[in-house]
């Protein structure tokens, strides 16, 4: 059970909180937006966080990586995409690259190809010069890095 100083903070914001925290990762921004909710007096919303930090329910470093692994793999985005993401949620520029650089390499080059061939099959021109140019925009879009996606795209096999 946490223990607060100066204000009393009722028992049942804290232990929604670490209900909140546990059921998924959140960055910090997250767990102040929700706080926000509970109309707290000043102060004690700093006290929660930093309960919650001490008790391990709250860590950005640790956000940073399963936010970008998870975007990587289920939502299929690039680093690009996902370094803007996590700049939005206001997650410390040291995390951010702590998590990109946690992603493997091969397993997002990977992704990226699927993400390239995917798109291929869904594209109707013949043209192979256009067909390039929309697949290295979609990809783009998804947030690949473009010298990534052109080694990809120059070494992919165009059926005709």
């Amino acid at each position: 059970m946490a223990s607060f100083s100066n204000q009393q903070i009722p028992e049942w914001v804290y232990l929604k909180m670490k209900e909140y925290c546990a059921y998924q990762e959140r960055s910090m921004l997250d767990v102040k937006t929700k706080l926000k909710t509970f109309h707290l007096h000043e102060g004690m919303d700093e006290q929660i966080i930093i309960e919650l930090k001490k008790e391990k329910f709250l860590d950005e470093a640790r956000f940073a990586k399963v936010f970008a692994s998870g975007k990587i793999r289920i939502n299929k985005w690039g680093k690009i995409k996902i370094y803007a993401a996590l700049q939005q949620k206001k997650v410390p520029e040291f995390f951010i690259l702590q998590g990109l650089n946690e992603i493997d390499k091969e397993e997002y080059l990977g992704i990226l190809k699927n993400v390239i061939e995917s798109k291929n099959k869904l594209l109707k021109d013949k043209d192979l010069a256009k067909r390039k140019q929309k697949l290295a925009k979609f990809a783009a879009g998804k947030g690949f890095e473009s010298d990534m996606v052109w080694k990809v795209i120059n070494k992919f096999e165009f059926k005709a």
